[in-house]
């Protein structure tokens, strides 16, 4: 079995693989990359059993084959290659031979047959979305889910297709983000919930693409296929929690800001804030909003005013600022509008501008108490 492949094309193709391998395999079969070859066309996979990718790339060969080969050591070989043919060469005796036009290095293989056969999806469901859109999706929300393993729920990002609109939620009870398009749906209604690991995946991938990418979906998991790639995994099992009963409905007090300004000040001063708390102070009284914190253990303490536009009654509400700053940054817009009723609920945190029509995003963001 013999194949002729570009360095780098290669390369890129197996570096976004990679991203699936565990560093500690429960089967050591998937510390490696499947190749599996039929004429002129190579397919290669990765796994870690929970998830699995599978590329598609164009050789020339004559050959069929399959051979699981070591993804560290190939991948570490490949990086140090200027654009190049290479030439991969399987022997009998376990040995792949790859060929440059420096020199000739073998490693070991495994038996192809061995590693696991991914998954098939049955009555499955389909949605065909740009990646751009679902690369904006996955950033805006991915950073709002949590890392708790007793509540795998929220370790991930909801999907909730309909008819009408594209909704995309995440959450970890501390913040929460609501992303949806009106400009994209689905032929019928459906929800579930995709892990982490391969949305990121994903997201690192579909933000250089201009490309449609097709979801398809049962009960217990997705497929994703594009660019003659498909990311095949499995989803989090249990429903997720009421998102909407936690959105305050009435938010009579809204101070509108110009984001950077206000992003800014939130990080400057959070520098001042308790380490184990992070909290911020902000004070709006008329056209003034005073952003403080203090660690009285070690005498720290620092404020700003800013002009602001509000509308409301005067009010006091403390809020973390590690996810404060991580909203505001996950926004591209000039100005933003943060929507209060009391102290101890929600804000509401969003956009005033660069959204692109149909597009819809809400963040929530928790108070905490403050010790007057």
């Amino acid at each position: 079995m013999r194949f002729i492949v570009s360095s780098n094309y290669l390369l890129k193709q197996l570096q976004f693989l990679g991203g699936v391998i565990n560093n500690n395999n429960a089967l050591p079969i998937l510390d490696n990359f499947l190749f599996e070859l039929d004429g002129t066309s190579l397919q290669v996979s990765a796994s870690d059993l929970e998830t699995t990718i599978i590329s598609k790339l164009d050789v020339e060969s004559s050959d069929n084959g399959v051979v699981a080969i070591p993804a560290k050591l190939l991948l570490e070989t490949l990086k140090t290659f200027p654009e190049q043919p290479l030439t991969f060469t399987i022997n009998d005796n376990n040995t792949v031979e790859i060929s440059s036009e420096q020199g000739k290095y073998s490693l070991a293989y495994s038996n192809g047959e061995e590693f696991p056969k991914a998954i098939q999806l049955e009555d499955a469901s389909s949605t065909v979305i740009n990646s751009a859109i679902l690369s904006s999706a996955i950033s805006k929300t991915i950073f709002a889910s949590g890392n708790d393993e007793l509540r795998p729920v929220m370790s991930g990002v909801f999907f909730q297709f309909s008819p009408q609109e594209l909704t995309f939620v995440a959450t970890d009870a501390h913040k929460l983000v609501k992303y949806s398009r009106t400009d994209v749906t689905a032929d019928k209604v459906a929800e579930f919930i995709m892990p982490k690991k391969p949305l990121n995946l994903l997201k690192g991938v579909l933000a250089a693409l201009d490309a449609d990418v097709t979801i398809d979906y049962n009960d217990s998991n997705a497929k994703f296929t594009f660019d003659g790639v498909e990311l095949i995994c499995r989803l989090i099992d249990g429903k997720y929690p009421n998102y909407e009963a936690v959105i305050p409905k009435e938010n009579p007090n809204v101070l509108t800001m110009d984001r950077n300004q206000f992003l800014s000040s939130v990080r400057r001063v959070s520098i001042f804030s308790n380490k184990t708390t992070h909290q911020i102070r902000l004070k709006v009284s008329g056209a003034e909003l005073n952003i403080s914190a203090e660690d009285i253990d070690y005498s720290n303490k620092a404020e700003e005013r800013l002009t602001c536009q509000f509308e409301g009654d005067d009010m006091q509400i403390g809020f973390n600022s590690r996810f404060f700053v991580e909203m505001l940054n996950n926004l591209e817009s000039s100005d933003v509008q943060l929507a209060m009723s009391l102290p101890n609920r929600a804000g509401i945190l969003t956009p005033l501008d660069g959204l692109e029509d149909g597009e819809n995003v809400t963040m929530l963001v928790m108070p905490v108490m403050l010790n007057n």
